[in-house]
């Protein structure tokens, strides 16, 4: 077939020439609204803070909040705009500046906490998780499979605890496969590969498809009986219309409307130009597999579920890092101490040096007692040198946890001064041991999130016992067809159809000339080993929840009690080394008595002295063990939270109340 370059014949093309325009309107209006910026359909809380300096400013309107995005809009070109996330900000909120004195941080450890709710870059990461989230609702809502939510703690803040307690990144809950098979290993040893499985799942969202086009054809005939001419023209115009529609309950529908017209400079074609109208509406429902909302809609509710647990781990998350901050803190208080120690070390060593010098210009010591003193002044000050630079570590670390950025020179090297320490009363916790195990099962967060994927699973074998099922559907269709046209003089015809485009569609929905059909289709396979396979290890996935969840429960319950006896021991330890530094405090004071009145030497006190500053560093030590036990045994009975007073939702924002009293 040849065809030429294309050439017009110019015709009446009544009604269908406006059809058509409108059609190609609709087109180019979809192109238009279609080529606005791309980008991630989802804005965070904390994406709302002031941009990087360096970062490409976005249009406002396209940069919005992202529990906005979800909602419905007026404007129906909006479904076909990407929206942008604001670059985060890396500034420091002002809590941190308040916090400054004479070129100092003074912390308290509420101050410390509520500076890492505002700045820690891990639950910076943590919030981009919950409306992640909820973009996995939104799109399983329209049908689409979920693709999983993070459920594993940021650990990347050096120091203290990190995330150890709460384990590392992970992949996520809720990371289906489909149906279609995936990965065969989960969480914590979890095999999840059939999380989701079951019958096909059609998108809810409406899809209008149309075509429009102009042709030009011309062809040489070797034979002319048919068209009557040596070489046939012909000119189409044509316009399609269809529109598609899917719903929960596995039935779809799907009305279409095809138009076109033909001229033709054949003189045996009745009709010259001839129009055609096509009108069909076709329904169809799942009756046995892939009937049913509860088989439609698994990955909507997969997602709804995904959210609470992203919701608990986020909690995790804020646990974790709560957590890390108080151990930062109470290592900091450590170093702090440790620091004061030496230093008090090394000005009692100074002063003995000074003195047994005098008294070796007086001949009354010999000359071995200075060296002695001179080696241990020395020996003092390595320690007190180790301990500063072990302060400016822990220092460093707590500035990293409590700040988004160190690009400061003046941060990097301020000094931080703890406000807390270790208060008189050392005792361990008045609550039962079965009271913390029974809360801690309650609320600890692997327990919620275990529970929660334990119903995905429960899910997920209702849907799979569904698509064991035969395949069996219910359908039904009706059609019309309408013709219309100018006679062709060349013809002679005899004909009494309309003439013009509308009697043409008149005719397609008048019931003049339908076509109708009712029927039932029913695909069975055979042996049907594939979707027994995976009914099967739905049922042995769901079991092997239920013995991990039983497994959590049991290392909890242990995890409390060693948090009790840790604390326990704690308190213990404070109390033997307090005994310990007041025996050293004592003996230092006699040796100082003795020295006074000629009975005792230097070297006696200075050894004395040493023995007060083991032992004050190994109370420090006892000290540190106990607060970080406590801290601990919060962290296990699941009470971090609420011990500390942090809200949630203040969390979530990372805007926490300024006042906190101490």
């Amino acid at each position: 077939m040849r065809v030429s370059r294309y050439r017009f014949y110019p015709s009446n093309l009544s009604k269908h020439v406006q059809v058509m325009a409108a059609i190609v309107l609709l087109q180019l209006n979809l192109a238009q609204a279609a080529v606005g910026q791309q980008g991630p359909a989802v804005s965070t809380v904390s994406a709302q803070q002031p941009a990087v300096a360096d970062a490409p400013q976005q249009s406002s309107k396209d940069n919005i909040p992202f529990n906005v995005l979800g909602h419905a809009s007026l404007n129906p070109f909006d479904a076909y705009r990407g929206k942008s996330v604001s670059p985060p900000s890396l500034d420091n909120s002002t809590r941190l500046d308040s916090l400054i004195r004479d070129g100092k941080l003074y912390l308290h450890l509420q101050d410390a906490i509520d500076l890492a709710l505002e700045n820690n870059l891990d639950l910076v990461i943590a919030r981009y998780n919950i409306p992640i989230a909820q973009m996995d609702v939104l799109r399983t809502s329209a049908g689409g499979t979920p693709r999983g939510v993070n459920t594993g703690v940021v650990s990347g803040t050096p120091g203290g605890a990190g995330g150890a307690f709460a384990g590392s990144s992970g992949a996520g809950a809720g990371g289906t496969s489909g149906g279609a098979g995936g990965a065969g290993a989960g969480a914590s040893g979890l095999v999840q590969s059939t999380l989701g499985t079951g019958s096909t799942v059609n998108f809810y969202d409406p899809l209008i498809t149309a075509k429009t086009y102009v042709d030009h054809t011309t062809q040489l005939l070797p034979n002319q009986v048919l068209y009557g001419v040596p070489v046939i023209h012909q000119n189409t115009l044509l316009g399609n219309f269809t529109y598609q529609q899917a719903f929960s309950t596995g039935g779809t529908v799907q009305v279409a409307w095809n138009n076109n017209r033909q001229t033709t400079n054949s003189p045996n074609n009745t009709l010259n130009p001839a129009l055609n109208s096509y009108f069909e509406f076709y329904a169809n429902q799942q009756l046995l597999a892939g009937f049913g909302r509860d088989t439609n809609l698994r990955y909507l509710r997969i997602a709804k579920t995904n959210q609470k647990v992203s919701d608990i781990a986020f909690r995790a998350q804020l646990i974790s890092t709560v957590t890390q901050i108080c151990d930062l803190y109470w290592d900091l208080v450590n170093a702090y101490d440790n620091e004061q120690v030496g230093e008090r070390s090394v000005a009692f060593a100074t002063t003995t040096l000074d003195t047994s010098r005098k008294q070796l210009a007086l001949q009354a010591i010999p000359e071995m007692d200075v060296l002695k003193a001179e080696s241990d002044l020395a020996t003092r000050q390595q320690d007190l040198t180790i301990a500063r630079t072990n302060l400016e570590l822990q220092e460093l670390y707590m500035k990293n946890a409590i700040s988004r950025s160190l690009d400061d020179p003046v941060l990097q090297d301020m000094p931080v001064i703890p406000l807390d320490h270790t208060s008189a009363q050392v005792q361990p916790g008045n609550d039962s041991v079965q009271d913390m195990m029974n809360y801690a099962l309650k609320n600890r967060t692997e327990v919620q999130e275990s529970s929660l994927v334990l119903e995905n699973s429960a899910l997920s074998r209702k849907t799979a016992r569904n698509a064991l099922l035969p395949q069996l559907s219910v359908y039904g269709f009706y059609a019309g067809t309408g013709y219309a046209g100018i006679a062709n003089p060349l013809s002679h015809p005899s004909t009494n159809l309309p003439s013009g485009f509308g009697g043409a569609v008149s005719n397609a929905f008048n019931y003049s000339s339908p076509e109708y059909q009712v029927g039932l289709q029913l695909n069975v396979p055979l042996r049907n080993r594939i979707a027994k396979a995976d009914q099967y290890r739905t049922e042995l996935e769901y079991r092997q929840s239920q013995v991990y969840l039983e497994e959590l429960k049991k290392r909890i319950r242990i995890e409390v009690r060693n948090a009790r006896f840790a604390l326990e021991q704690g308190v213990g330890r404070v109390s033997a080394a307090r005994q310990a530094r007041d025996l050293s405090q004592r003996t230092l004071n006699i040796m100082q008595q003795e020295q006074k009145l000629g009975a005792g030497s230097n070297q006696q006190t200075l050894a004395a002295e040493h023995d007060l500053a083991l032992a004050e560093s190994a109370l420090v030590a006892a000290e540190t063990d106990y607060e970080k036990a406590r801290v601990e045994m919060r962290r296990a009975a699941g009470s971090v939270l609420e011990d500390y007073g942090i809200s949630i939702a203040a969390a979530k924002t990372g805007v926490v109340e300024e006042d906190h009293s101490h």
